[in-house]
């Protein structure tokens, strides 16, 4: 398995052409299933420039789905699964070395797999984003191909990047997204139910996406796989109670117990996850000098790693679907545990988000990425630089998955949105999915 790996890292015109000559295009498709792939292709550039495209291609789905007003945040991070999903297909199919993801066509000989990859990733934001951004994204297409040199490659490249893209859009369709699903459940002692946000007047917000968590996942089984992990504590147990006052004394608006350390550590990832760990993938391209193919199987096994993780989160959250902090502490005599105090004007350091508290997506988010890093460049040694999207210019590094995730877990209870165990189980199924996920797919292609 790969996790037994990891001694080594890995080796590191304005006129629009959505479908260049689109007959020529229509004959190459019809041709795909029986041209074999080229590892020896007369590749545009080498690979190690062709990298550059892969991480392009990231930020311009990741401004795009920032721009998107139509869609949840948390549902982001499933849309930028798929994105690159197509892209590593695109790539692989046409470079070999890694097994695709549910994708056996074959690349016809001598595709530039740079234009694949464009091609993937644009027709992939072009199918969910909203009609508004298409003429953006044709910009940006247009200016990619406009890097790579025309002629057959070119024309080989953009019509099997469209294909995996199709492929993958045709595979999605009818997975649960955007399903009626409603939360019911009556408010009870231990039970989320919306909270006010710390704004006046409150915004008493309904669970956001409550669909995501029946979505079927891209690699692992299915979204109760490891987004059952058992319910949290009890509500008079010892380990409520204390966690309980940990985040009332540590995670409220005012504390005078928290650090200024621990303020400054909370404050760090109180942002936008997708931006912050997508931003750390593109600084790996640079760190590591990754190639074309290794970038496109790093973006993908991790970005997919992380939208399986949030449907499980979010599983998680629907089937026990725990109160939050502020909640429990404004209501704490309804709880029937005397050693828990009611304060019914604390507030959390943070707005509280609209969904309940376990598991935690961030820590879910957090333990994901890491695990999934470690293991697609086989190494303990991360070397991982995150940049806040809260604090304006502040940067953090970790070498080692467990530090990182450690300040994450301990960032949201001192945020006051999370109770410990939220966190810590969130952390453990992110690292569950991405096991899962680095056993099953992505794998090295067998050698004759």
């Amino acid at each position: 398995m790969l996790r037994q790996q990891r001694n080594a890292a890995e080796p590191g015109q304005v006129a629009v052409r959505r479908s260049l000559a689109k007959g020529t295009a229509a004959l190459l498709l019809a041709s795909f299933a029986v041209v074999a792939p080229s590892t020896a292709t007369a590749k545009d550039t080498n690979q190690a420039d062709g990298a550059a495209v892969i991480s392009e291609w990231n930020e311009i789905a990741q401004k795009t789905f920032l721009a998107d007003t139509t869609k949840a945040i948390p549902e982001n991070f499933l849309y930028m699964g798929f994105v690159q999903a197509a892209v590593y297909n695109a790539v692989v199919g046409i470079e070999g070395r890694y097994q695709p993801y549910r994708f056996p066509t074959k690349a016809p000989q001598g595709a530039s797999s740079q234009a694949a990859a464009v091609a993937a990733a644009h027709k992939v934001l072009l199918e969910y984003s909203p009609d508004a951004q298409h003429a953006e994204l044709d910009t940006a297409f247009a200016a990619s191909l406009a890097k790579i040199p025309d002629g057959d490659a070119e024309t080989r490249g953009v019509a099997f990047g469209e294909l995996a893209a199709d492929t993958l859009i045709k595979q999605r369709a009818d997975d649960g997204r955007n399903a009626s699903i409603k939360f019911t459940q009556e408010p009870a002692p231990g039970v989320w139910r919306p909270t006010p946000a710390s704004t006046t007047p409150p915004n008493l917000s309904p669970f956001a996406v409550p669909w995501l968590g029946s979505v079927t996942p891209l690699l692992v089984k299915s979204s109760d796989q490891f987004g059952e992990p058992g319910p949290p504590p009890e509500l008079t147990s010892a380990q409520y109670t204390e966690e309980f006052n940990e985040v009332k004394a540590l995670g409220s608006l005012n504390s005078t117990q928290r650090t200024t350390e621990q303020t400054e550590t909370a404050k760090f990832y109180s942002g936008n996850g997708l931006v912050q760990f997508n931003m750390a993938l593109r600084d790996q391209v640079r760190v590591r000098k990754l190639d074309i193919v290794s970038a496109a199987r790093m973006f993908a096994a991790v970005d997919m790693s992380l939208a399986d993780t949030i449907i499980s989160v979010w599983h998680s959250k629907y089937v026990y679907p725990f109160w939050r902090p502020i909640t429990a502490i404004q209501l704490a005599e309804t709880d029937g545990n005397p050693a828990t105090a009611v304060d019914p004007s604390w507030q959390p350091m943070l707005a509280t988000p609209p969904y309940p508290d376990y598991v935690s997506g961030y820590s879910g988010i957090i333990g994901a990425f890491t695990r999934a890093l470690g293991e697609t460049v086989q190494t303990d040694k991360l070397q991982l630089t995150f940049t806040s999207t809260a604090v304006p210019n502040v940067t953090r590094f970790y070498d080692s998955e467990k530090a990182a995730c450690q300040e994450v877990v301990d960032a949201r209870v001192w945020l006051g949105i999370h109770f410990r165990t939220a966190d810590v189980r969130g952390a453990r199924m992110g690292q569950q999915v991405a096991d899962w996920a680095l056993d099953h797919y992505f794998r090295p292609v067998s050698q004759p």
